[in-house]
């Protein structure tokens, strides 16, 4: 889904009260809400620049305020992350299952009451389509003429999106994609006005400064009588120990993104840990000789030690996409002989003609921390046997992520979670017109899988696929694994309510509400009056 900060590594006292909370979280979701009990909720988040525009957003923290801002024709479930209608009340598909046709929802209107109609939807994905570098637009390229208006080869009125009235969209696809709901609960698919500080979505933006993002209940939204809470205020923090005090301290009812000092939390039953559609990983960028030839490259992925590399993490990777029920077992990277790869460099080296004593030179840009200045370290160690010499060019973590397109290097890193539950969000970061594919990656027989899977008439056909793609480009050598996401939560589900573990790590802002406390452990901070940390 979205490219997002995260601690890679948690400490072992942290690691063990986060699996005694995942055990038992203490919550009990019977009780309903109490009109009396509903105030604004205060959440701690990440702290750096956050871009609130839902065509160019690609931050999970982002992505989080975003489902407060705004929302399409579906939402995420919270627990399931299957979609839900929103505003879409309905919707057919031809026969073909080339032509959708989407029955919008009576009288919703956005913020300040201007009405939300299909020409909306349409406007909006057409601005989605049109808005240069928006990271999400490849993914609407099932619809006819959508890659060739995103890359100014037609004119807007060619693509095959129509409002054949008020309330009703018509899509038309060049093949089938029965994924396309789940796609289209994201925020790069919302509904948006063309005027400024206007929602679609259940709150609006009352003000963002660089220590706090407000949010208000917009009274305008079609579904405003089951929001509960009045508004969420966002503080941005990296304070790890002070949010934990303002968490034991009741200051705070919520911290996200593992921004906390877990061991510090008083109330265990608050900590809530869980596996994520996601993972981080090494790429190369198909640009510069010899690093664009998968033999040099799988010389390289020969003499990485993989165990080494891993050493630590709280879910190592061998492969790309986490693995799904149903989805085929897909053979990692774990396997590594020194020997062999020095073979595979001297004939790869043979067949491009570069003398087996030559330097080969490999720039490895990283977002500047302790973290990837290890692993950098144990990649530089595993490839001068090979006659490569590793430049490490650090980057500001803050900045890292929009400098990879423009940054001439050959290895890069990433974090990714699945925008939907389905293995083409990640496959499609290496589809060969994809918006999201930062490698320039190209394989036809790649993306003809893809294609292939998107046909499929059943989910085992699909995820067969699917699978085979996922090998060949690790048999290409694109990727690196390193580790699979993990998330970090802190929040009392006994007197919050809404609120569910998923595997996006995305919870829907307009489910949550007060209810009364069912705690079975006091405030030992506030009771005693004292700032002890």
């Amino acid at each position: 889904m979205i490219k997002r900060k995260f601690l890679a590594l948690l400490g072992a006292a942290a690691l063990a009260l986060c699996q005694y909370a995942a055990a038992d979280t203490g919550r009990d979701d019977s009780n309903a809400p109490d009109p009396a009990l509903q105030r604004t909720l205060i959440m701690i988040n990440v702290s750096h620049q956050y871009d609130l525009d839902p065509h160019t957003a690609g931050y999970v923290s982002e992505a989080q305020i975003l489902s407060g801002l705004y929302e399409g024709l579906f939402s995420y479930d919270p627990v399931t992350l299957e979609p839900l209608n929103a505003l879409c009340v309905s919707y057919k598909i031809s026969r073909n299952k080339k032509r959708w046709t989407f029955i919008l929802r009576e009288g919703a209107t956005f913020s300040n009451g201007e009405a939300i109609t299909a020409q909306t939807i349409k406007d909006s994905w057409l601005g989605l389509l049109s808005t240069p570098n928006a990271p999400y637009a490849s993914l609407l390229d099932c619809i006819s003429n959508a890659e060739n208006f995103r890359k100014k080869k037609c004119k807007a009125e060619d693509v095959g999106i129509s409002a054949r009235d008020a309330k009703t969209l018509v899509v038309h696809l060049d093949e089938p994609a029965e994924h396309l709901p789940r796609i289209l609960c994201h925020h790069a698919f919302c509904a948006v006005s063309k005027k400024k500080g206007v929602y679609s979505g259940p709150f609006t933006l009352k003000s963002y400064s660089a220590d706090k993002i407000e949010l208000v209940k917009n009274q305008k939204y079609y579904g405003a009588a089951g929001v509960q809470i009045p508004g969420i205020t966002v503080v941005l923090s990296d304070q790890p120990d002070e949010n934990a005090y303002l968490f034991n301290t009741g200051k705070a009812d919520w911290i996200a993104d593992g921004n906390v000092m877990a061991a510090k939390i008083i109330n265990k039953d608050s900590i809530h840990v869980s596996a994520e559609f996601g993972t981080a990983y090494l790429f190369f960028k198909i640009k510069n000789k010899p690093w664009d030839n998968e033999e040099f490259r799988n010389a390289l992925l020969e003499a990485v030690p993989y165990d080494t590399l891993r050493d630590g993490l709280t879910v190592p990777a061998k492969t790309l996409v986490y693995p799904l029920a149903g989805y085929p077992d897909v053979a990692g990277l774990d396997d590594y002989d020194q020997a062999d790869a020095i073979a595979m460099m001297n004939k790869a080296r043979a067949k491009a003609a570069i003398p087996y004593d030559k330097k080969l030179t490999l720039t490895f840009a990283i977002p500047d921390g302790e973290f990837m200045q290890k692993i950098a370290g144990i990649l530089k160690d595993a490839w001068e046997p090979l006659g490569v010499e590793l430049s490490v060019l650090p980057i500001p973590a803050d900045q890292y992520n929009a400098a990879i397109p423009v940054t001439d290097a050959d290895l890069f890193s990433y974090t990714w979670i699945g925008d939907f539950a389905d293995p083409l969000a990640f496959l499609e970061l290496f589809r060969g017109n994809s918006s999201l594919n930062v490698a320039q990656y190209t394989n036809a027989a790649f993306d003809e899988l893809l294609l292939q899977a998107c046909r499929a008439d059943s989910s085992t056909e699909h995820y067969e696929l699917l699978a085979k793609a996922e090998r060949r480009l690790l048999d290409d050598g694109m990727i690196i694994p390193i580790y699979h996401q993990v998330s970090l939560h802190v929040l009392d589900l006994s007197c919050v309510g809404g609120w569910q573990v998923n595997a996006l790590d995305l919870h829907p802002l307009k489910y949550l509400y007060f209810k009364k406390s069912s705690s079975r452990l006091p405030n030992i901070v506030m009771a005693n009056g004292s700032r002890s940390r």
